[in-house]
């Protein structure tokens, strides 16, 4: 059935929370919701479609919050993203039992199990039809994964960044706590960060916003709302062009 539909972009960058992969479990890499993220992903690669990923760590170690309690904040987020890459890992085995090839690019040298991050490189592997997973952040402390999503999606060429959350679109308030909470269908990225909407932080999003490169924030948790995207249906809300 997949086949049979049309994909609205050529390549895109899918970023997902660390928490994402939780599932209910709590804590860690739920291997129930890392098979059904690898399926869904293989589903839109089988479209045509150049696909890379940036994931999160906070599911394993968040830097922000061990700075919090003292810890020094370089070391980290170091630590975050290492997290980041024993995520990657996990979905590059699931994509591959789904028979995707794939590749690892790690900002952080780490030669035994992934790739140093080279952009010339990265598109060589998308135009294979192989999906590339961006680990270890900009592999620089202060910025997040959003950031680094954000940036190795201009860096490939990347049409657009959709954005798996636990929601389903960007909210003028929180709509756990808020029930009058609004939901955008668009926004801007003036709006987003004037009102503070936490679609992804600051320097992401002014980074999509001076590269006019848009952002879909869907519910990722939702089996087949990824395809559902990647075809063009309006799904969540999205930010900028």
């Amino acid at each position: 059935m997949a086949e049979a539909r049309c994909p609205a972009f050529r390549r895109v960058l899918l970023k997902l929370s660390g928490e994402a992969l939780i599932g209910g479990q709590g804590y860690g890499i739920d291997p129930e919701v890392v098979d059904r993220l690898a399926r869904e992903v293989v589903e839109v690669r089988d479209l045509g479609v150049e696909v890379a990923l940036v994931i999160g760590g906070g599911n394993i170690f968040r830097g922000l919050q061990g700075a919090g309690k003292g810890m020094d904040r370089a070391t980290a987020d170091y630590m975050g993203m290492m997290a980041t890459v024993l995520n990657s890992l996990a979905l590059q085995d699931a994509l591959e039992r789904h028979g995707a090839s794939t590749r690892v690019m790690s900002a952080i040298s780490m030669q035994q199990v992934a790739e140093p991050y080279i952009r010339r490189k990265a598109i060589r592997h998308l135009e294979k039809g192989r999906i590339v997973i961006f680990a270890a952040g900009t592999g620089n402390p202060y910025f997040s994964t959003d950031t680094a999503a954000s940036l190795r999606a201009m860096e490939i060429g990347a049409e657009v960044i959709i954005k798996g959350t636990k929601v389903d679109g960007v909210y003028d308030k929180d709509p756990v706590l808020h029930d009058d909470a609004r939901r955008f269908s668009e926004v801007s990225y003036l709006e987003v960060l004037q009102r503070d909407l936490k679609v992804m932080d600051s320097t992401a999003i002014s980074l999509c916003r001076d590269n006019s490169l848009p952002i879909i924030v869907f519910d990722f948790t939702k089996p087949g709302n990824t395809l559902r995207v990647i075809c063009g249906e309006p799904l969540g809300t999205r930010v900028g062009g």
